[in-house]
């Protein structure tokens, strides 16, 4: 028998410590691995998400609110704006592409976003089948909104108030499904696109209902509809939260409002004047994804740094389990090993198959931890709905492969003690039991 024959034939003589070793090493570089995927992967979505928008503009409050709010639709609205206010900025020379979006509804989890065709532009978006809205309640869905829930051109779907789909349900009026997007972007597939005009009407804004072709088709009465799946539309539930007070704000001064406007500069020079203009001299507020995702990525790295520690300190306790299972097991063989001597085993020999014993732990270990990773964050990716989901357990990294590495380190030194032990071990002495 070779080497490691003779190394996976010991470690099978200690099964309970020997799945010890394997198990911590394990837990150490599943913990690892998630940590390596998540920030990974989390700083590549930030970076790629808010690519192309320079600028948020929305009501005051939190800047990292209003980001994930209107960027990456991961978090409740700060606010609205006034919609006046938000075309006089639109107007600005610095400002080249100016989208207003109009938060306050979801469908199962998927946010309703009242916006213009604008927003196909500022994402680089196109139409795989069906065409862009051309009435009020009608709507474009993204690529994952309709793989998830089977949605197809004609489908009518009902939105729920607020940001979570347990919210009172929009039985007035459905929206109709006119087209289905490309699958180009992580977060525009996860999201349901309508017209401004359409917010409005949804939250109480009927002015004007006259002049807009097609409502009267589009309606149902009470108790009489279902949604896409064919169950019948919640009715209002009490204590449901209520994240937009009024997305048309004081219906009888005439004014209507929008949640934000996601704005692309002119030119270099905006930079430095647009935010300094709107934070100082409106009453909104202007925030930066660059900047702000990047100040969240720090303050997640913090925890993400914490938990590296105690993965390393895992790691550590596995090369201690190596290093006292193969000691002991060396001092239960030593008369194995003095007659291995004597049939014309090398000390190399002697000393490799104990090395080969604590790598064989930890490869194992490392293997099956990187597994575990890759498992448990798809657990967590699957757990999350609508727009939340920004991790893919399918990725793998270079960089996992260095993980591997650690694992086979760990068990090189956990092994090293007592394979010189074992390179040592005197033949006489040993088999006349001195």
């Amino acid at each position: 028998m070779n080497m490691l024959q003779i190394a996976w034939k010991n470690i099978r003589q200690n099964p309970a410590t020997s799945i010890l070793g394997i198990l911590l090493t394990a837990f150490g570089t599943g913990i690892l691995c998630v940590l390596m995927l998540t920030s990974h992967q989390i700083e590549e979505q930030l970076d790629n998400n808010s690519r192309g928008i320079d600028l948020v503009v929305g009501a005051k409050g939190s800047p990292i609110q209003l980001i994930l709010s209107s960027v990456y639709h991961m978090d409740n609205p700060t606010g609205n704006i006034s919609l006046a206010e938000a075309d006089k900025l639109a107007a600005n020379p610095l400002v080249r592409l100016a989208v207003p979006l109009s938060l306050g509804d979801n469908y199962r989890g998927h946010r309703i976003v009242g916006t213009d065709s604008s927003f196909l532009q500022l994402y680089g978006l196109e139409l795989t089948e069906g065409q862009l809205w051309q009435d009020d309640f009608e709507a474009v869905v993204g690529a994952e909104v309709a793989r998830r829930h089977g949605l197809r051109i004609g489908d009518k779907i009902y939105g729920a108030h607020g940001l979570s789909e347990d919210g009172h349900t929009h039985d007035e009026h459905p929206y109709i499904i006119t087209g289905i997007l490309d699958a180009k972007h992580p977060i525009a597939d996860r999201l349901i696109l309508t017209n401004l005009a359409s917010v409005w009407r949804m939250h109480g804004d009927h002015r004007d209902e006259d002049d807009v072709a097609g409502v009267g088709e589009h309606e149902h009465h009470h108790g009489e509809h279902h949604d896409h799946d064919g169950h019948p539309a919640h009715g209002h539930t009490d204590g449901e939260p209520v994240l937009v007070k009024s997305i048309m704000g004081d219906i009888g001064s005439g004014e209507r409002e929008i949640t934000s406007l996601l704005i692309q500069y002119r030119n270099p020079a905006a930079i430095g004047m647009l935010p300094r203009l709107v934070n100082q001299n409106t009453a909104l507020q202007a925030a930066s994804p660059a900047i702000e995702s990047a100040r969240l990525f720090s303050l997640l790295g913090i925890g993400i740094d914490s938990l590296q520690v105690l993965a390393y300190v895992i790691m550590l306790m596995a090369a201690l389990s190596v290093f006292i299972s193969l000691y002991n097991a060396l001092k239960n063989r030593k008369y194995d090993v003095a007659i291995m001597r004597t049939l014309g085993a090398s000390q190399g020999k002697l000393f490799g198959i104990v090395i080969a014993e604590g790598i064989l732990l930890t490869f194992v270990g490392a293997v099956f931890g990187i597994v575990i990773g890759h498992i448990a964050l798809y657990l967590i990716s699957s757990s999350t709905t609508g727009n939340t989901t920004l991790l893919d357990a399918m990725t793998l990294l270079p960089q996992e492969i260095w993980l591997v590495a650690i694992g086979v380190g760990i068990g090189f030194v956990a092994a090293a003690i007592p394979a010189v032990k074992a390179y040592r071990t005197p033949i006489s002495q040993t088999l006349s039991g001195n």
